[in-house]
């Protein structure tokens, strides 16, 4: 494979999005920093994007891919769009949401801001995300500059919150998101398996992104515990089994995890659908707070199906 031409490539996975996909383009064609690709890899859609996205092609002074795709999942549509970027960076820019006008520009401060014997430990510059009218969404970081794998940040500094940021493209086609698992796969279970190959982030309090809300966003969309279990399922056996070294830092959040692990896994039961192989649970400490929480668990799968398994956000999370 040839080597990156371009600094960044920014990844816009989409499904009939043609009605905010402009929003991205244009803050695109404000970034203070050019040196970029845009990859669009539109998952089916049947609303016009397509002749939106080539009509951009013809006028932009960037560089755009589009790749269309049988309708298959984001995940599959970011996997995609990772094996066709040939940035050295990668931005995943979701098709609701924009780049606040200086955010590749800084981005790339901050990665030059590495020696380069360094660069091969890092993995990613991360950010903040706003909301229009400017507020932060989530927590700030505890120091404006903090370099840590996404699992102390999470566990130890407990930082909550939309992050957004840039990765390195060589690092994101070494761990994929898994496409024999169907349905939603939430994105810490790829970032956390990076984290916990040594992989380090260069944090910053910086806003990258403008967030809007959208109820439908492929990010968020049936946003249900039902329709969700198995990916929110396979992120709390993730907690309970492959982060307990974290475990010390914040055990609110494992046994919180070990009770989704029995809300989730009674949903799989009742949809009657297998968990993948070699997801089993194991180990004593992780069998031991799975039980140890069984009975909230049930109760918050219970609570689920009096409301029509449509729990709010922070509790799914």
């Amino acid at each position: 494979m040839d080597g990156p031409r371009h600094l960044f490539t920014v990844l816009t996975p989409t499904y009939n999005r043609a009605h905010t996909l402009p929003r991205v383009y244009e803050s695109l064609r404000e970034q203070t920093l050019q040196d970029f690709e845009w990859v669009v890899v539109d998952d089916g859609s049947s609303d016009g994007t397509r002749e939106l996205v080539l009509a951009w092609q013809q006028e932009a002074r960037f560089p755009i891919h589009y790749f269309w795709q049988e309708n298959q999942h984001k995940k599959t549509a970011f996997n995609r769009g990772v094996r066709e970027a040939r940035g050295e960076l990668l931005v995943a820019l979701d098709s609701d949401d924009s780049l606040d006008m200086n955010a590749l520009y800084t981005m790339a401060q901050a990665w030059q801001a590495l020696l380069p014997e360094e660069r091969m430990r890092f993995v990613a510059i991360t950010g903040l995300c706003a909301r229009p009218d400017g507020r932060i969404v989530g927590d700030m970081f505890p120091e404006d500059v903090i370099d840590a794998t996404v699992l102390d940040m999470a566990f130890k500094h407990q930082v909550k919150g939309e992050k957004f940021g840039c990765m390195r493209t060589e690092v994101l086609r070494q761990f994929p998101f898994p496409e024999d698992v169907s349905g939603f796969v939430p994105e810490s279970l790829v970032w956390r398996a990076i984290g916990r190959a040594g992989y380090l982030t260069r944090f910053v309090n910086q806003v990258f992104r403008v967030y809007h809300d959208s109820d439908d966003s492929l990010s968020v969309e049936g946003r249900t515990a039902e329709r969700h279990a198995l990916g929110l399922w396979l992120l709390a056996r993730d907690t309970v089994v492959e982060c307990l070294p974290w475990f010390r830092h914040a055990p609110k959040e494992f046994l919180k995890a070990a009770a989704r692990y029995t809300r989730f896994g009674l949903h799989l039961k009742r949809q009657k659908q297998e968990p993948p192989p070699g997801s089993e649970l194991r180990g004593w400490a992780a069998r031991s707070l799975v039980v140890a929480m069984w009975p909230f668990g049930a109760l918050l799968y219970l609570r689920d199906r009096m409301r029509g398994t449509q729990p709010g956000g922070a509790a799914v999370a």
